[in-house]
């Protein structure tokens, strides 16, 4: 394999075939926001900004804001940890209830053929926010990978971020914050 490869070529490396996906450097890339996106403010009024379905005692459901797929929700406890043992198990049963009810809810809304279900932990476990416990739930489609983001970097979601949001907040009950004042369990 030559050493000047064009952006054009084919690449392989040991057999298996290279391919890019350049949008993701537009998230690597962009500057962090402060503070930990899974500890925001959960009051009713800043719940639709932060993308966030539901609120139980200790923990809350979100929309991912990079979606690998519409409706790719972020599941984490309230309590600031990146330890799974250090979750109390009442804490890890709210949790879990919350894990299950959100596939419930994705399933009811959208029909998915199939649902993704992980935990990274560790950057190189695949973990974006290191510092903080999430599972991702992601629906999927027959078809649902396809060639448009390695061909033209451009990938393509049916619906608009803010209406899957409005789609599916109807099947996660609105719960007032029931630590009080944003709490975090910090």
């Amino acid at each position: 394999m030559s050493a000047h490869l064009t952006q054009e070529q084919d690449q392989w490396e040991d057999g298996v075939r290279v391919l890019w996906a350049p949008w993701r450097m537009r998230y690597i890339e962009a500057e962090k926001p402060s503070g930990c996106i899974f500890c925001p403010a959960t009051d009713e009024t800043a719940l639709r900004s932060a993308l966030i379905l539901e609120v139980t005692p200790h923990s809350h459901v979100m929309l991912n804001k990079y979606p690998y797929n519409n409706g790719h929700l972020l599941i984490a406890p309230r309590r600031h940890t990146a330890v799974l043992a250090d979750l109390p198990e009442g804490e890890f049963i709210d949790l879990m209830a919350l894990l299950r009810r959100a596939v419930a809810v994705l399933e009811t809304a959208l029909h998915p053929q199939g649902i993704n279900v992980g935990l990274n932990l560790g950057t190189c476990a695949g973990a974006g926010v290191t510092d903080h416990l999430h599972w991702h739930v992601v629906p999927r489609w027959t078809g649902d990978t396809n060639f448009m983001p390695v061909v033209s970097a451009v990938r393509v979601l049916p619906q608009h971020l803010l209406e899957s949001y409005d789609r599916l907040r109807p099947y996660f009950t609105p719960s007032p914050d029931p630590v009080g004042k944003g709490s975090t369990q910090r």
